[in-house]
């Protein structure tokens, strides 16, 4: 037996807060009636429908996806560009990306059909590391680098204090490779932050997400978490949450 809740969050359809909320406002039945009260628990053989729709259930999945520059983080796209479940055409469950990196940025991207699981990864108050490799236009000075490691200012708001190495530098090209620790998810926080000062990324690449590593993969390559990996996902957010 299963909250109500629960089994809509890992049917994808909704986070387990937008599910109460469906929940409370009537627009979900069990066993074709109406079920308004949270904690209800429904079972395998419960046939639960959400605004007249069947949920199916679905059991949980969770994958590590090396995401290649030139794609999109989504599940379907308008203009017909490439998008992330492209690379799972033999997964049957309906799987979706956690968060999001930008169409030009490549790496790590968690994917999975657990929205319970998803919601606490996004959720504002978890704060995970994410390691990524920049490469930037120009050399900047060590004065530049320090407003990066105390926190910049952006449009919407001051960055929490970033971790900044430096990989590599080009002085004959004018370039240099940069490593870049931050637990914020801003949109497209790392190349916002290297524009502020001045230096504009030139490549991306996410290469850590807490624990987690490409390590053994390719771009378009991509694997399955263990449960041991899922479950000090789980922890590293409830922990995360409850500060």
């Amino acid at each position: 037996m299963e909250r109500l809740q629960k089994v809509i969050a890992h049917s994808g359809i909704a986070s387990r807060r937008k599910a109460e909320q469906l929940i409370q406002e009537g627009k979900v039945t069990v066993n074709g009636k109406v079920v308004s009260e949270l904690g209800v628990k429904v079972n395998r053989n419960d046939k639960v429908e959400v605004e007249g729709i069947p949920v199916h259930r679905e059991e949980p999945v969770y994958y590590l996806l090396y995401k290649p520059r030139g794609v999109i983080s989504s599940v379907s796209d308008d203009k017909g560009r490439k998008v992330v479940t492209d690379f799972f055409p033999f997964i049957e469950e309906r799987i979706y990306p956690v968060g999001r990196l930008d169409y030009d940025t490549s790496g790590l991207l968690i994917m999975t059909n657990d929205g319970e699981f998803a919601n606490s990864l996004m959720h504002p108050k978890y704060e995970v590391d994410k390691l990524y490799i920049a490469k930037v236009k120009g050399i900047p000075t060590r004065e530049a680098i320090k407003k990066l490691e105390r926190g910049i200012v952006l449009e919407d708001g001051k960055t929490a204090p970033a971790v900044v190495k430096l990989v590599s530098m080009d002085k004959k090209k004018q370039t240099a490779i940069y490593e870049m620790t931050i637990r914020e998810g801003r949109n497209r926080q790392v190349r916002r932050m290297f524009e502020a000062i001045g230096h504009p990324v030139l490549k991306l690449r996410r290469e850590r997400y807490a624990h987690l590593t490409l390590q053994g993969l390719q771009p378009g390559e991509y694997r399955e978490l263990t449960p041991h990996e899922v479950k000090q996902l789980r922890v590293l957010a409830t922990t995360k949450q409850k500060r």
